[in-house]
């Protein structure tokens, strides 16, 4: 994932910093810390440290322990200028705080503390989250120094409306929620290599849910996790991305056209109506295999009534059923959530289901089991099985994507060959 540097100024709103930390790296992006002399006054450099799993540079004459790089990446073999070398390895750098001194600093092109000098002399995308009472903000001279940054490409995270520190005060100046300067962020990341600008990607998540009376129903634990974070990775990348959610109880990023659904059958639509203009479709959602016979009770079953056989019937096949219809420039990625030792389960879904890949992982593991943060997957295709060791769910999209990008780089395209499509 990306390189995100924070610097953190003297402001209330700096434990707004430690959540969107802690946010950033939960999503699988290296984090590193700046501090002003102030913002110590207010926040600890320990609790980012705990977080970024790096050390928090506050003084520019001080060394980098870590040579200015970012957790993960291995130490230069010599012992560079720190406020030069860290900006140098960043994606972008979000000053959250920015407090009117940093914000008079930034515009007047001070260098008076590491936060300053790094902000100098970052190439990368700049961005700055103000927070101040809604009189400071206000001021003239704050106005002015906000729209010189703005003139000098710096992007804004304009504050909110709201509650402010001093009691019984309430105006603009409260910095930006630390899930909402995620996203913007993530928006101004430079995007990966192979963008998927103009593509068209349908993603399922979730688990669907077949109703045995007005109340029970047969499911599964899925929580949409890896399916959300295959969306906004796609996003991210530049597409067109729609997500059809089977009982998804998780937000996701703006620009997500979210489909939500409930069962098998309804999932099934959803998609089947969109097929035909996708170009990618990320099918990472567990549909139920069955569903009860007959229509479910129109109350709920007492147990009063005595014990009742539940007689089952096979769903249909989504996956199958789409990738019979496909045509040749589509791209069909399937799941396979085993519990225990199903690679070979998997294998004979790669070539029964007609579909470029499967992406396996054991559901088993508690650490990377339904619900989880981290996964672990084999993604296997017609050329190999390629392991994506235990990391976050964002980190493995992105390694999903990566091999969809190999995939549709081959000059034979899809591993089946014209034969097995079907013109549209």
């Amino acid at each position: 994932m990306s390189r995100i540097l924070l610097g953190v100024s003297g402001g209330i709103a700096a434990y707004k910093a430690v959540e969107f930390v802690r946010l950033a790296t939960k999503a699988g992006h290296g984090v590193r810390v700046l501090m002003s002399a102030n913002a110590s006054r207010f926040i600890g450099a320990a609790t980012f440290e705990g977080i970024t799993g790096a050390p928090v540079l506050t003084s520019e004459f001080d060394p980098d322990p870590t040579g200015g790089t970012f957790p993960g990446e291995k130490r230069p073999d010599h012992d560079p200028i720190s406020h030069l070398e860290i900006v140098g390895n960043a994606d972008c750098f979000l000053v959250a705080p920015a407090s009117a001194g940093t914000l008079a600093k930034l515009a007047g092109g001070f260098a008076d503390s590491m936060l300053t000098t790094g902000f100098i002399a970052c190439t990368a995308p700049r961005l700055v989250a103000p927070a101040m009472n809604d009189k400071m903000y206000r001021d003239p001279a704050v106005v002015a120094n906000v729209e010189t940054l703005r003139s000098r490409g710096v992007m804004i995270c304009e504050p909110n409306s709201g509650d402010l520190a001093s009691r019984g005060e309430y105006g603009v100046g409260r910095m930006q929620e630390p899930e909402e300067l995620l996203a913007v962020v993530e928006s101004a990341l430079p995007r990966p290599t192979g963008s998927w600008d103009g593509m068209n990607v349908l993603v399922s998540a979730g688990g669907t849910r077949e109703p045995l009376d007005a109340v029970r129903f047969l499911g599964n634990r899925s929580s949409g996790k890896m399916g959300v974070a295959l969306a906004e990775e796609a996003l991210r990348r530049g597409a067109s991305v729609t997500l059809v959610a089977a009982n998804v109880a998780l937000e996701v990023a703006p620009g997500i056209e979210r489909v939500d659904v409930e069962t098998t059958a309804q999932m099934s639509d959803a998609l089947t109506e969109r097929f035909d203009a996708t170009d990618v479709l990320l099918m990472a959602a567990a549909p139920a295999d069955f569903t009860p016979s007959g229509d479910p009770a129109s109350g709920k079953l007492s147990r009063d009534e005595g014990s009742r056989g539940l007689e089952l019937e096979p769903t249909s096949d989504i996956l199958a059923g789409l990738a019979a219809r496909r045509r040749e420039s589509q791209t069909l990625i399937g799941f396979a959530a085993e519990v225990g030792d199903g690679i070979e389960r998997a294998r004979q879904k790669l070539s029964r289901k007609r579909v470029d890949a499967i992406v396996f992982n054991d559901v088993s593991r508690p650490e990377i089991g339904f619900d989880s943060a981290e996964n672990e997957v084999l993604i296997l295709d017609s050329e190999g099985e390629t392991l994506v060791p235990r990391a976050s769910k964002a980190s493995v999209a992105s390694a999903v994507l990566d091999r969809v990008d190999q995939i549709r780089s081959r000059p034979s395209g899809s591993p089946f060959g014209p034969e097995h499509f079907r013109s549209h």
